[in-house]
């Protein structure tokens, strides 16, 4: 099961023409507020039993202590919109960006990846570059058996042999997808911006809404609700506007009392989104969801048209009125299967609900991170020529919504999570003039959609086991 298997149908998405909104509004916003981290920004580590008491933020905790709950601490940024398409990592995306100080591939001298993954047999699957923008059906695999056995205690070795197989080698490159390594090469990026558990789509987003799965670790139906609400809940509770706004499925979904107290109000279908960015109507936090079926770029979709999506968004808020005082972040709900060179590292917990798993397939429960995926911050704050290598996970988005407004934290995650708000510099904004991206590949390759009728190709293609 996937986002795509729950919920109504809603909105329609844009079209492939693209929106022009046109207009930006002139001037910065003055004053920066208390826009600087409380207390160490520190790397995210081990679990909460080995981390000291006092060093521990617990939940309920506020970013400043010393301010009134619900204050705005960065009035230069007035909405935050999320952008959080599915099932790819890091090197499956951006492992060929080459961009200076981020931590991608290792490439060899003819310039193609290192990376090797074995089969039982002895045979070695090289790293290659999918034939098409296309993906197979049913493989990769990320569910919280395959994700565990592909970290294989850190080893990294279990791809192949996982649900995954050789397919889980694959990646694409700059000319797959032209608008997102332009994004990425323009904005800064965060290499070490992992996905919340080893796991699948439901427990990630529940991270992205709640900091917590609520044991949670497959898309099963979702159940339970949160001790302290989800980040909706806080919004609410001070009067701070915010929007889901869905293609087919919307992501609050996940937590139903949420999504039936509102739906028709504040989860609204994605066709509202283009109209509210257009007519400077955004709300102060809002979550994008796209088509699930079509353009969220699992498997077996064309990776093609979810850059196509993602691009009219991005462009949709760079040329609205309030593009001087947005923030958007670009991400991945989890890394789908496909490898990734870096190790996850030791999570705090959330709360002391264990995985809804057999004792014996606990493998440390949420103490540990899933696989880094693709992370961009889009805005006119947004720091010129920076790599971030801060620990973030789906909880830091809570976090930095935390932050700005100065709300309570609700689990250990979020309360000890970094607020990624080293890839801004509310000094100068750097980007008042929205950059020039690259077009997405659908838009200029009639080709780019031959493979959704023709098939993915070869998959491995040949010469890449030895």
């Amino acid at each position: 099961m996937s986002m795509r298997d729950i919920g109504p149908d809603g909105g329609q998405g844009p079209t492939r023409r693209g929106l022009l909104m046109g207009g930006l509004a002139a001037g910065a916003v003055a004053g920066t507020g208390a826009w600087r981290a409380a207390g160490p920004d520190r790397q995210a580590g081990p679990s909460r039993t080995a981390v000291a008491g006092p060093r521990l933020r617990k939940p309920g905790s506020l970013p400043y202590p010393d301010r009134p709950v619900g204050r705005d601490t960065i009035p230069l940024i007035r909405h935050i919109v999320v952008l959080m398409m599915e099932n790819h990592s890091y090197d499956n995306r951006l492992g060929m960006l080459k961009r200076s100080g981020a931590d991608g591939f290792t490439l060899n001298s003819h310039g193609q990846p290192t990376a090797t993954n074995p089969y039982k047999n002895g045979k070695t699957q090289h790293a290659f570059r999918m034939p098409t923008t296309c993906q197979l059906s049913g493989q990769p695999a990320q569910d919280w058996l395959d994700s565990h056995a592909q970290y294989d205690h850190g080893k990294l070795d279990g791809f192949v042999e996982s649900g995954s197989g050789p397919v889980s080698m694959g990646y694409w490159q700059k000319q797959d997808q032209p608008f997102y390594y332009s994004l990425a090469s323009t904005f800064p990026i965060a290499d070490r911006y992992f996905c919340s558990l080893l796991g699948q789509t439901f427990p990630n987003r529940r991270y992205l809404m709640a900091a917590t799965s609520l044991g949670m670790v497959n898309d099963t139906l979702p159940s339970g609700t949160p001790a302290r609400g989800t980040i909706f809940d806080l919004l609410d509770a001070h009067h701070i506007t915010w929007r889901n706004y869905y293609s087919t499925t919307p992501s609050t979904l996940l937590f139903p009392a949420v999504y039936f107290a509102n739906f028709g109000t504040k989860v609204l279908p994605v066709a509202q989104f283009f109209q509210d960015a257009a007519r400077g109507h955004l709300p102060a936090y809002c979550i994008i969801d796209p088509d699930f079926s079509t353009h969220s770029e699992e498997n077996p979709q064309n990776i093609a048209l979810g850059e196509a999506f993602a691009a009219e968004v991005v462009r949709a808020v760079m040329h609205g009125p309030e593009w001087a005082s947005t923030l958007l972040i670009w991400t991945y709900d989890e890394h789908g299967g496909y490898y990734d060179h870096v190790p996850p590292p030791p999570a705090i917990p959330p709360d002391d609900i264990p995985p809804e798993v057999p004792k014996d397939q606990v493998f440390g429960g949420f103490g540990r991170y899933g696989f880094r995926v693709p992370c961009a911050v889009v805005s006119p704050w947004a720091r010129r020529d920076y790599v971030s290598h801060r620990i973030f996970d789906h909880a830091s988005i809570c976090k930095l919504v935390e932050t700005k407004w100065n709300l309570p934290a609700m689990t250990f995650r979020d309360a000890n999570a970094n607020n990624m708000l080293d890839m801004l510099d509310l000094g100068r904004p750097a980007f008042i003039r929205p950059p020039k991206l690259a077009d997405p590949l659908y838009n200029t390759d009639a080709n780019a959609v031959l493979c959704s009728i023709l098939g993915p190709g070869t998959i491995p293609p040949p010469g890449s086991v030895t």
